[in-house]
């Protein structure tokens, strides 16, 4: 029971207590009242009516002392009279039945009133002439009885319904405070902190108020260290102090990264030997600050263009991956970038298009990182050879279908549901048992099965992504996977199901009707939310209110604030594979760590990615993930 109701029920039963005992005493004080004043109505009845009566008696008048008794016996305040003649035993008796106007009958059984006779012998000197007895009639003290208890009762009643109402009020008053402590205990359970409790009026309360306050206050600060220390790891270990680019490190892991998922795009490298000169002019100050103001016009022009991370990985080298780009989206990149560098080269007063020079290579089937970076070198140093701006290595990798032929190919497949599924298990530590299950689709294209790898990249060309999601829940709802495993499934959102707002509500209607919806796990890439938060989150929130739940992938991916773990609340977080290709290497164990204590922090649970074979197994062990998963366990067949 809520402080509210206890206090109210505890004024409410001092209030009925004190209503109960007023009425008690109104009650015994207006009965002995009526009773004493039906006594004393008959001993002046009985008086005036014998003296009356004694000349008329005494010469014998019969009928005048029957008129007398009749006029007084008629006023209906006494139920019997009886008169006596002394002389030969005559008895007279006039009677009223006790009939009650305007009181309950269950009142009048009560029995409250006692009966009340009084008896006189009328004389004459000392002569007995008649006797004389009368009872009092009970209505009068029963109908004014009922009738004052009546008012007070109303009375009371409706003092009672106004001081009730008006507690109420003055309680929610008083105790709106402490409202404000519980909804603000319960968002730091859920470790979301907004703004402070307005100090109350009562004393009392003004300290739970501070100490809730200063409790929510200190738990926040808490957390922002723990994001600003893994930020600060981030920039200690993966940004270069001068461009505040990403370095070399970092280059390699989201290489591998990318690699190893599907996507499309390619490599530059560049090579700036003109910052030398500019060394040799103006010393090393000058020359960061021509690579300061080159990196933030590159940060601001080039990814407008095409997908891609900017990072410098030597003195005078620098690294361009683009993620997301074709052949002619390259080429437009690679003309943004060569006069971005011929503006900074003539404003250090050097001459264009010279002294530096450009590697490019695009990406290609199976191609492992080192690959794609000893051939994009080898482009770089070819342009060195030839002096030339750049050079290109054509890859000369024929495509499969165009791509109109890729549309109407995917459409074709996933519109008439021709998907193949495996799932990859996910252990928890240490005890390895499966806490969660992967689904991966594979589709059947022209008899022949084609991995993500292969048609996602044209899945994000051609804008499918949502379609594909639809066609993929919906059979995975009719092919009844979800009941086949014993554990929750997770299932990953592409990016252009998070943008679509039609996606959103279709979502929410099927969840609705899907008979295992707590067995299903959405997965969002952290590169979603940070770009589109609002998005996201309103989709998260679809899921979690439908009873499903929320994982973030590539958790740690990108170099920025993680606060928006704590504005999400996921139930999971899936850390990147970089941290397991750091581990390999033997370097960023701190940044782990500290990302991994912000989720403990926010009691979410945390999955290792991207783990090969038990020597890296047993490393993570030591960092008390909740669970696992990798190559370790390799996808496996759903067998219907």
């Amino acid at each position: 029971m809520t402080l509210f109701r206890q206090i109210n029920s505890l004024l409410f039963g001092l209030f009925l207590l004190v209503m109960t005992s007023l009425v008690y005493f109104q009650f015994n004080q207006t009965k002995d009242f009526m009773s004493q004043q039906m006594a004393s109505d008959l001993n002046n009845t009985m008086t005036s009516l014998g003296l009356m009566l004694q000349p008329h008696i005494e010469t014998g008048d019969m009928v005048s002392a029957e008129t007398l008794v009749n006029v007084i016996f008629e006023g209906g305040f006494y139920r019997k009279v009886t008169l006596t003649w002394l002389v030969d035993g005559k008895e007279q008796v006039w009677e009223n039945p006790i009939v009650i106007e305007g009181v309950p009958q269950w009142f009048v059984d009560l029995n409250l009133f006692k009966v009340q006779k009084k008896e006189s012998v009328i004389t004459s000197g000392w002569m007995q002439l008649a006797k004389l007895e009368i009872e009092a009639h009970p209505a009068h003290g029963y109908q004014e009885l009922w009738r004052i208890m009546n008012d007070t009762i109303m009375v009371l009643s409706f003092l009672f319904i106004v001081s009730i109402f008006a507690l109420r009020l003055r309680l929610n008053r008083i105790l709106k405070p402490l409202n404000g402590v519980a909804v603000q205990a319960r968002e730091i359970a859920q470790r979301k902190f907004g703004q402070d409790i307005k100090l109350p009026k009562t004393a009392e309360l003004q300290e739970l108020v501070i100490a809730i306050n200063s409790m929510s206050s200190q738990l926040q600060q808490v957390f922002s260290t723990l994001d600003q220390e893994v930020s600060e790891l981030k920039e200690d270990k993966l940004i270069d102090q001068v461009s505040q680019l990403p370095n070399r490190q970092y280059l390699s892991a989201q290489m591998n990264n990318w690699l190893n998922e599907p996507g499309y795009g390619g490599l530059i490298l560049a090579k700036f030997d003109w910052l030398e000169e500019v060394y040799s002019k103006y010393g090393y100050q000058g020359r960061d600050e021509i690579i300061r103001t080159l990196s933030n016009r590159m940060k601001a022009e080039l990814p407008e263009i095409a997908d891609s991370i900017i990072t410098r990985i030597a003195n005078t080298e620098f690294a361009f991956l683009i993620t997301k780009a074709e052949h002619h989206q390259i080429e437009k990149y690679l003309q943004t970038l060569i006069r971005l560098i011929n503006q900074e080269i003539t404003k250090a007063g050097c001459l264009p298009n010279t002294d530096f020079y450009i590697g490019i290579s695009e990406r290609i089937e199976n191609m492992q990182p080192s690959d794609l970076m000893s051939q994009t070198d080898n482009a770089l140093q070819q342009a060195h050879r030839e002096n030339k701006i750049s050079h290109w290595i054509d890859t000369q990798q024929t495509q499969k279908y165009s791509r109109e032929q890729w549309r109407h190919k995917l459409e074709d497949a996933i519109n008439n549901n021709h998907f193949v599924f495996q799932w990859q298990k996910i252990c928890n530590m240490p005890a390895k048992d499966i806490i969660q299950r992967e689904i991966y689709c594979r589709l059947n294209i022209d008899d022949q099965t084609v991995s993500a790898a292969e048609f996602m990249p044209f899945i994000e060309l051609l804008s499918l992504g949502s379609q594909l999601d639809k066609c993929l829940l919906e059979t995975i709802e009719k092919q009844n996977i979800l009941k086949l495993a014993q554990q929750p499934v997770a299932i990953n959102l592409t990016h252009d199901s998070l943008l679509d707002a039609s996606f959103a509500q279709w979502l929410g209607e099927f969840l609705k009707q899907s008979s295992h919806v707590d067995r299903i796990l959405f997965e969002i890439p952290e590169s979603a939310l940070l770009n589109n938060f609002d998005q996201c989150n309103y989709i998260a929130q679809i899921i979690k209110a439908a009873g499903a739940k929320i994982g973030i992938d590539q958790c740690g991916r990108q170099i920025g604030s993680l606060d928006y773990l704590r504005k999400l609340q996921p139930d999971y977080i899936k850390l990147d594979q970089s941290f397991a290709f750091y581990e390999k290497l033997n370097q960023n164990n701190e940044l782990c760590r500290a990302l991994m204590s912000v989720a403990k922090g926010l009691k979410i649970e945390v999955i290792i990615t991207g783990i090969e074979d038990q020597e890296q197994l047993a490393h993570f062990v030591t960092l008390r993930a909740d669970g696992y998963q990798g190559y370790i366990s390799a996808p496996e067949d759903i067998t219907l």
